[in-house]
Formats: structure tokens, sequence, C-alpha cells
């Protein structure tokens, strides 16, 4: 879902009928105060942000969502000084657009911003504050680095990849080891203890969980 945050009656329902015979989904709030509240408590795909608002400035809005969210926003805004534009990409906006504009191109750029959100995520696992970043083989909770061998991260990454799903000892082995591993399914278990020893017993989180006589699952 797009989330428009704007003022200007016209604008908004414009684009949002644009948007949705484009088969977007889309909600409009036109006060600063209310829509920040309304994009910390939901995922929305994108935010296209005017300026001047009512309630709390646009720029105020942008600053604080930065703080805990990496939603891509657009504004879109009457205020053309190069100042203006300098400020809200310096705060985190991912494109700036100014009043009037050509529709067509707020859709493509929308587009450009969708495709490369969902790259991103793509590249990314991520469970609560735990993230793991496929590119660097990296792993933060909390924005705090976590050490892993690459089995452990192996391991992490694929109950990841089947979060809400029991895995069972022999998948996990055949998936994480391979096929031709001759061992028991017991370094299962031991590697567990590992992830839980590094992250559950550090951060005092509850990752994977036992199903007893099944496996182990990572669940929502």
């Amino acid at each position: 879902m797009i989330l428009i945050v704007e003022d200007e009656a016209k604008i908004a329902r414009f684009v949002q009928l644009e948007l949705e015979h484009e088969g977007y989904s889309v909600k409009h709030i036109s006060d600063g105060r209310a829509a920040l509240e309304s994009a910390l408590t939901h995922d929305y795909e994108l935010i296209i942000l005017d300026l001047m608002l009512p309630g709390m400035s646009g720029i105020e809005l942008l600053r604080r969502l930065r703080q805990s969210k990496d939603t891509p926003v657009i504004i879109l805004t009457a205020r053309d000084q190069i100042m203006d534009k300098v400020a809200g990409l310096d705060i985190g906006a991912n494109d700036y657009m100014t009043k009037p504009f050509a529709i067509e191109e707020l859709l493509a750029r929308i587009r450009v911003h969708l495709k490369k959100r969902d790259a991103f995520k793509a590249d990314r696992l991520t469970y609560g504050k735990l993230v793991v970043d496929r590119n660097s083989r990296s792993v933060t909770y909390d924005d705090v680095p976590v050490e892993l061998t690459k089995k452990e991260y192996d391991l992490l990454v694929y109950l990841l990849e089947n979060k809400n799903i029991v895995v069972s000892r022999e998948q996990a082995l055949d998936a994480v080891w391979g096929f031709d591993f001759y061992g028991n399914t017991n370094v299962v278990d031991v590697y567990v203890r590992y992830l839980r020893s590094k992250i559950d017993d550090v951060f005092d989180v509850k990752l994977v969980r036992t199903v007893r006589g099944a496996g182990y699952i990572i669940k929502d």
C-alpha cells in the first residue's frame, strides 16, 4: 500500500485515483502527525509526502520516520528552492518532485523506487530487529554485529527462509551440510545451540524454537 500525505484535497484525490487505476492500494492522510503515526505502525511500500502540512511539517515527519524505518519516500511539494531539496534529500528522502508535476513522471518514479525496494528486500532477511544481509553475509541485531561462522550463518539463513515452517533435523542437515554429509543429525542441535548462545542469550530474545519430536522453527 502507498501512503499519500497531502493536505490539498484535489491533488491528493487526483494522485490517489491515478495510483488506484494503476493497481496500487492507496491511503490518504492530510495531517502530518497522524501520518507519522500511521507510517510508524504500518509497513507501507512507499510514501508520497508534501512538506507543508498541518500538525507536523513534512521535514519533521521524515526526520522522525528515518529514526526507525527506511520506507521509500518521494517528496511532492510546491517548495522548489534548492535548499529545500537539499534538506529533504539529506534527511532521508529518496526522491524530490515539485508542483506542478506530470503524473506520468510521478508514476515512473514510483515504479523505480518500488523495484529498488523489492531488490533490496530480496537481499535481506529480517526477523524483528535481526537483519541478515546476503550480499555481505553479515548479521546484525538492532544494528549490533553478530559474528557467525559459515555453518551458523547458513543454518540461520535456511531457518529464516523457512520462517513459520517446522524444519526437521534431516532437512536442515541436507540443506546446510549437504546430502553427502556423513554425520549424526545431532550436529544440527549443536549449531542451534551456537546460534542461541550468540543471539538469544546476548539479546534476550527467543529466536529458534524447538518443536519436540519434529525439529526447529523461527516463528512470527
